[in-house]
């Protein structure tokens, strides 16, 4: 009867099928389900809930929260089946994503720290049902969360009904390595009193009536491996663009030697770049960040950091068995929390964190656009990027200058869509180089990104319209005939280079 993962005797009986469970979901539901970045995530009843609606005659449409992106195709099936008529606040999943710009699920693209502070404030409706991933269940009633907390917590206290999916992969290790701390209703809510990465504020469960736990059911399946890709060239290139800024902001006092912590948003080229800071100059680094990724423990068993807060651990298939199987090794050096407080704006100002995220394209003046290709059709999501972005001590954006063999270019004259507009951008670093922002008129900064940042192939183009911008002047020179030329190119041609800028190059290098 699991005695040592279900310790309140009294809700044993609520052991039973996930597709008995899934039943407990009705048409028109909203439910919030545990998940963050594939981590953490609900394994058994959401895969069920398809099966039904695919067999049933009955509708099934629901409105589904999660903290992010989901793992085991749980989003395609969903999709798939016709369940999802909305979905917030965060997805990577390409059959979900051709459904959104389609127009048959309607996203709702947040900021992460946002969607239970909505929910709490009543703005999203209520939560009917909330499907919480758990490694134990307390004396009680207590869930012990697994790799990630993400919005688990607030799903779980806010919901009127949980579904508890008690995973024995998960090892029994992860109790005590979360610290769920809920902020108060505004506007007489206390301060966050997060003062250091290390600090821990609240309880290591999600601490809620165990009458409300409807339903148990147990599964032993492990999380969704990562899909980032290793360091290459172009990455090994940001990175050192990245520790030499780092190593002349020190040199001038404006960072400490050890560096403010660190946060790196989930992907290939962040983890690729935090990784190459193993082999930089900087000790006891410390980070503050929503995802943990393999990069984390790279530097952690390098002896480079000492500590590393967040709300999910999202780790290759290799470093995820790894680290599970060793945890009283990185138990002193690692805290779990919900995710509306480690992208806390307030935390995140008062620790100066350096932020670095990546971009789908940046413009001449610093604006980014991380979510839409072309301006109109989603990737993901803007995550928690613009969390960190706003409030931090140096807002960097990363991306390689070029993609599709040259055929794009990351630099733009102006970007189609604005996730981070200039004021939040502090530093854009590609693979050619760095430009930092701050303290620069747009007209110094449109001179250094074509400069530092754009791709040799690129740099003519992007010089020739804003010489043709400066003609019409203003602060921001633009000139709007012009500015979407390039993507306008690339829909007609499939390339943005026009066909006497020549050759294309091999491998995006």
């Amino acid at each position: 009867m699991y005695e040592d993962r279900i310790r309140c005797a009294a809700l044993r009986g609520k052991i039973t099928s996930a597709a008995e469970a899934a039943k407990l979901v009705r048409n028109g539901m909203r439910v919030g389900a545990s998940g963050f970045t594939r981590a953490g995530d609900t394994k058994a009843v959401p895969i069920e809930l398809a099966r039904r609606a695919r067999e049933e005659q009955e509708p099934l449409r629901i409105t589904l929260m999660t903290g992010a992106s989901l793992g085991h195709d749980v989003d395609r099936m969903l999709t798939e089946a016709g369940v999802l008529e909305r979905r917030l606040p965060f997805q990577v999943d390409t059959t979900l994503r051709r459904a959104i710009n389609r127009g048959e699920v309607m996203f709702v693209d947040q900021h992460l720290s946002e969607t239970v502070e909505m929910l709490r404030a009543n703005l999203l409706g209520k939560l009917d049902l909330a499907i919480i991933e758990a490694a134990a269940i307390t004396e009680t009633g207590g869930i012990v969360p697994t790799t990630s907390v993400g919005n688990s917590a607030s799903f779980a206290i806010l919901a009127e009904k949980v579904i508890v999916e008690l995973n024995l992969a998960q090892p029994l290790a992860l109790e005590g390595l979360h610290d769920v701390w809920i902020p108060g209703r505004r506007p007489h809510r206390d301060p966050l009193p997060i003062l250091h990465p290390h600090d821990r504020v609240g309880t290591s469960i999600i601490d809620i009536p165990p009458e409300k736990i409807a339903a148990i059911v147990i599964t032993n399946e492990a999380d969704s491996p990562s899909t980032v890709l290793p360091a290459d060239e172009e990455t090994a290139c940001i990175a050192g663009h990245l520790i030499e800024f780092l190593q002349h902001e020190v040199k001038h006092g404006r960072m400490s030697a050890q560096l403010p912590p660190l946060q790196a948003g989930i992907g290939t080229i962040a983890n690729a770049v935090l990784s190459g800071f193993v082999n930089s100059p900087f000790e006891a680094l410390t980070m503050y960040s929503e995802v943990l990724q393999d990069s984390t423990f790279d530097l952690i068993d390098a002896g480079k950091m000492v500590f590393a807060s967040g709300a999910s651990m999202t780790l290759s298939a290799s470093r995820q068995a790894q680290v599970l199987a060793d945890l009283d090794r990185y138990r002193d050096k690692l805290v779990l929390r919900p995710q509306e407080v480690s992208n806390h704006p307030e935390v995140i100002r008062r620790l100066g964190l350096i932020a670095l995220n990546t971009a789908l394209e940046c413009d001449i003046y610093g604006n980014v656009n991380s979510t839409h290709v072309g301006g109109t059709h989603m990737m993901n999501g803007i995550g928690g990027s613009g969390d960190f972005a706003r409030n931090a001590s140096c807002a960097i954006f990363a991306t390689k200058a070029i993609a599709k063999d040259g055929r794009i270019s990351s630099i733009v004259p102006m970007v189609p869509h604005v996730d981070h507009n200039e004021h939040d951008v502090d530093v854009i670093v590609t693979e050619q180089g760095l430009a930092d922002l701050r303290g620069l008129a747009p007209r110094e900064r449109a001179k250094l990104i074509i400069d530092r940042c754009a791709h040799p192939l690129y740099r003519d183009l992007l010089r020739d319209y804003y010489d043709d911008a400066l003609k019409i002047g203003g602060q921001t020179p633009h000139n709007l005939a012009r500015a979407y030329e390039m993507h306008l190119r690339f829909n007609e041609t499939g390339s943005m280079l026009p066909e006497r800028a020549g050759g294309l190059v091999a491998n995006g290098a």
